[in-house]
C-alpha cells in the first residue's frame, strides 16, 4: 500500500512544478538509495535526535498550559481596560508555534518557539512585558524567566514545567482574536507595527515552506540530518555569522524542489553537490517575489534594485512569505568561505560513502587543531544574571569583530569564529569566545611582517561597552593565544588531546585535508531561468539545466597547516617576540600589515561600523526580478588607499610585541571539478 502511495506521489510530482525553476531531475530512488535512506534514519535515531513519546506528550501539555495562561492574561487586561462585559467574555489570545518544533525536526530538550497573538488593546510594553511577565513570575511552574524587550524580535524566555519556551508577541488591529485565525493571509499584516511583522514572520515562513516542498516527510528527515551535520561541523550559528535553523530549512527546501522524487539519502547528497557549485550571491528563492503581492501594505521586501544594501549580502537566502527578507544577512566573506568548504567536504564524503557509513559525514570539526593562532575573548560579570545579559550582548557583537579585522587587514587576515562559548568551571562568572586566525591562502608571508589589529580590537571593545544596560562588573578582554596555549577547559572533559598521537590526529583531520586539496576550484550552479532549453548531464540519470550554471565560480579555500607527519605544523613561524608558555596568553598589541594589496571584497558592517566601498555595475531588470531570476552582478571595488605614514624615530615599547607570522603556509593543489 505504501509503495502504491509513493508511486502516486512521484507521479503527481511529475505534473506539479515546485519552485521558480524546473526540477533538475525527476528520477526516483533505486534499491541502494532505499537501503542508504534506511541506514540514515537508523543513524539519526541512534544519535538521539528524536524525542520519546513521553517527552512529546509533555510538550503538548506544556503548550496547553501556556494557552490557558495567555487566555487568563488577556481577560484580565480587558477588565483592567474597562471594556464591556461582552468584550471581556469574548477576549481571546492564541498561541502558535514555529521553528524546529513546528517543522517537527526538534530533538530532546530543544526549546519551543511560540508566538502569542493578542488584540489591539493588549500592548507589548505594559501588557506583554508588564502584566504577563508579572503573572508568569508568580507561577511556581515557571522558572528562569527573562525578558528581552529591546531585541530585533522582542521576546520572553522561560521554562514551563521544565520545558524551555521562547515567547514572542504580535498585536493585531482586532478587538477579538478568533480561534481559527489564519496567519498565512497577507491581510493579517494590515496596520501592524514592525515588531509585530517580524514576530509573525516565523509562523508565516514555516507554513509557507510546507506548501512549497513536494514531500514533507523527506524534507523533515533531510533537514534533521543537515542540522545535525551543521552543528557537528561548527557552522550552525546565526549570531556568529553562519546559518541558523530557518536558513538551513530554506536551503533544504530548495533541494527538495529540485529533486521532488528523491529520498532523504539522495537529497543529502544533492544538497552538498548543489551548494558546492552554487554561485553566491545569487539568491535562494523558494518562490518568485511578486511585487504586486501585498503592495498596498507598503512593507519593504528584499530587492537589490531598490535597496543598495541588499547588494552587499554575501549569501542571500530569501524567506518565501511576504514581506520577503534575506534570512542570512549575518553571513560574512569568512563564514561563507568556511561553509562552502564544508559543502565541498560533504560532497566528497557522500561521493565515497558506502551504504551504512554515515559516521564520516558527521565527524566533529577540530576547531582547536585547525589553526596556529587564535583570539580569546573573555566575558565576565559580577553575578549570574548580569553575565547572561552581558554574554548575549557580546556574542551579538562577535560577528562585527570578524568584519572589521578583515576590513582593516585588507582581507589578508582571515577569521573563523567558533559558534559557541566555553565556561571555565573554576571561574563561574566568566565565559570565553574563540576565533581562529590565518593568513589568506596564496599570500606571501612578507618576510615575517606582523599584522597590527590593536585599533580593531579597541573599536570592538568600545562598541561592546556601549551596551545600554551596562553595569559595573561587566568586563571584556581580548588576548592572543597560540594553539599550544589553548586553555584545557575548551576540550571534552577538560583533557587536552595528545599532540604526539599521529594516528589520532590523522583520523580526526583526514576529511579536512581532502577538502584542502580540492576545494579551491568548483563548478557553477545558479538559480536563474532556463535559457534556450539546453541541458547538461548530471550523473548517469540526471540533467543540469542552463539556469543553474550561468555564473562565475566561487573559489573557496579551507586551509589547515600541516607538518610532514600530517599534524599541524608547530614550527610555521614565530608568533610573538618572546617564548610563550603553555596556557599563557598575551594581550593583542601589534599584528602589523605586511601587504600593500587592496581588499578584494568589502564587508557590510552595520551599526557602529558603517563602511561601503562597492559600486553597482548593473541592476537586474524588473521582469527578471519578479520571476525570481535575479542575478546579482559582481561588485566593482573602489580602490582603498592606505594611509600615508610619515616615518618616525622608533619608540621603545614597554610591552612585548605580539606578532602573527605565517611563514610556512601549505599550498593547496587546485583541480577542476566536474559539474557532476
Amino acid at each position: 500500500m505504501n509503495k502504491v502511495k509513493s508511486m502516486a506521489s512521484r507521479q503527481q510530482n511529475r505534473q506539479i512544478r515546485y519552485g521558480i525553476t524546473e526540477p533538475i531531475s525527476l528520477v526516483g530512488p533505486t534499491e541502494l538509495d532505499v537501503i542508504k535512506t534506511k541506514a540514515l534514519e537508523n543513524y539519526l535515531q541512534d544519535a538521539g535526535l528524536y524525542e520519546s513519546n513521553e517527552e512529546a506528550l509533555r510538550r503538548e501539555e506544556v503548550l496547553g498550559r501556556l494557552d490557558e495562561i495567555v487566555k487568563t492574561w488577556i481577560k484580565k487586561i480587558s477588565r483592567d481596560k474597562g471594556l464591556s462585559d461582552e468584550t471581556v467574555e469574548q477576549a481571546n489570545a492564541k498561541i502558535f508555534t514555529f521553528g524546529s518544533y513546528r517543522l517537527k525536526v526538534h530533538g530532546p530538550g530543544a526549546d519551543i518557539d511560540t508566538l502569542c497573538v493578542g488584540p489591539r488593546y493588549a500592548t507589548r510594553g505594559n501588557g506583554f512585558f508588564g502584566e504577563l511577565h508579572r503573572m508568569l513570575s508568580e507561577l511556581p511552574e515557571v522558572t528562569e524567566l527573562h525578558s528581552v524587550p529591546d531585541a530585533y524580535v522582542p521576546l520572553m524566555g522561560f521554562k514551563l514545567n521544565g520545558v524551555s519556551i521562547d515567547l514572542l508577541y504580535a498585536k493585531l488591529p482586532l478587538w477579538i482574536i478568533p480561534e481559527d485565525l489564519d496567519l498565512s493571509q497577507d491581510s493579517i499584516l494590515q496596520n501592524a507595527d514592525e515588531q509585530t511583522v517580524r514576530s509573525l514572520n516565523g509562523c508565516r515562513v514555516t507554513d509557507k515552506i510546507f506548501r512549497l516542498v513536494p514531500n514533507i516527510q523527506s524534507f523533515r528527515t533531510t533537514l534533521r540530518c543537515i542540522r545535525f551535520w551543521a552543528k557537528k561541523r561548527g557552522v550552525y550559528s546565526n549570531v556568529s555569522g553562519f546559518l541558523g535553523g530557518i536558513n538551513w530549512a530554506l536551503l533544504v527546501a530548495r533541494i527538495c524542489q529540485l529533486y521532488p522524487n528523491a529520498l532523504p539519502n539522495m537529497l543529502v547528497s544533492r544538497f552538498f553537490r548543489v551548494y558546492t557549485q552554487w554561485r553566491w550571491p545569487n539568491p535562494i528563492l523558494l518562490c518568485s517575489i511578486d511585487e504586486d503581492e501585498g503592495s498596498s501594505l507598503g512593507l519593504q521586501v528584499w530587492d537589490p534594485r531598490r535597496n543598495p544594501k541588499d547588494l552587499l549580502h554575501k549569501m542571500p537566502i530569501i524567506t518565501p512569505a511576504y514581506p520577503c527578507m534575506n534570512s542570512s544577512y549575518n553571513v560574512s566573506a569568512s563564514t561563507l568561505r568556511i561553509m562552502t568548504g564544508e559543502f565541498q567536504r560533504g560532497r566528497d564524503v557522500c561521493a565515497a560513502m558506502e551504504a551504512e557509513q554515515w559516521d564520516t559525514l558527521f565527524e566533529p570539526f577540530g576547531f582547536f587543531e585547525a589553526y596556529k593562532n587564535y583570539l580569546q575573548i573573555n566575558i565576565s560579570a559580577s553575578n549570574v544574571e548580569d553575565l547572561k545579559k552581558w554574554r548575549g550582548w557580546v556574542e551579538s557583537r562577535f560577528r562585527q569583530l570578524t568584519l572589521v579585522i578583515e576590513r582593516h587587514t585588507y582581507d589578508m587576515l582571515q577569521c573563523h569564529p567558533h559558534p559557541h562559548g566555553f565556561h571555565d568551571d573554576t571561574r563561574p562568572l566568566q565565559c570565553s569566545l574563540f576565533m581562529g586566525l590565518q593568513r589568506k591562502e596564496g599570500v606571501e608571508a612578507g618576510g615575517g611582517e606582523p599584522f597590527d589589529i590593536r585599533r580593531t580590537i579597541e573599536e570592538f571593545k568600545q562598541t561592546v561597552y556601549g551596551y545600554m544596560l551596562w553595569v559595573h562588573g561587566m568586563e571584556v578582554s581580548v588576548s592572543h593565544v597560540m594553539r599550544r596555549s589553548i586553555p584545557s577547559f575548551v576540550f571534552p572533559g577538560g583533557v587536552r588531546p595528545l599532540r604526539n598521537s599521529k594516528g589520532t590526529r590523522d583520523s580526526k583531520r583526514s576529511s579536512e585535508q581532502r577538502v584542502s586539496s580540492t576545494v579551491s576550484s568548483s563548478s557553477t550552479i545558479t538559480s536563474c531561468e532556463r535559457r534556450g532549453g539546453k541541458k547538461r548531464k548530471l550523473g548517469g540519470d540526471e540533467t543540469l539545466t542552463d539556469q543553474l550554471r550561468n555564473s562565475k565560480r566561487v573559489a573557496v579555500s579551507v586551509h589547515v597547516e600541516n607538518g610532514e607527519d600530517g599534524s599541524p605544523n608547530s614550527s610555521a613561524g614565530s608568533i610573538c617576540s618572546a617564548p610563550m608558555k603553555v596556557g599563557e596568553s598575551h594581550p593583542v598589541e601589534k599584528i602589523d600589515i605586511p601587504q600593500d594589496s587592496h581588499s578584494q571584497e568589502s564587508e557590510e558592517v552595520e551599526d557602529n561600523f558603517g563602511f561601503r566601498n562597492q559600486v553597482v555595475k548593473q541592476i537586474p531588470s524588473k521582469d527578471a526580478f519578479s520571476k525570481g531570476a535575479v542575478e546579482v552582478e559582481e561588485l566593482e571595488d573602489v580602490p582603498m588607499q592606505r594611509p600615508v605614514v610619515t616615518p618616525k624615530a622608533s619608540v621603545q615599547l614597554r610591552k612585548p610585541i605580539i606578532k602573527l607570522n605565517f611563514t610556512s603556509l601549505s599550498m593547496t593543489n587546485a583541480k577542476n571539478l566536474r559539474a557532476c
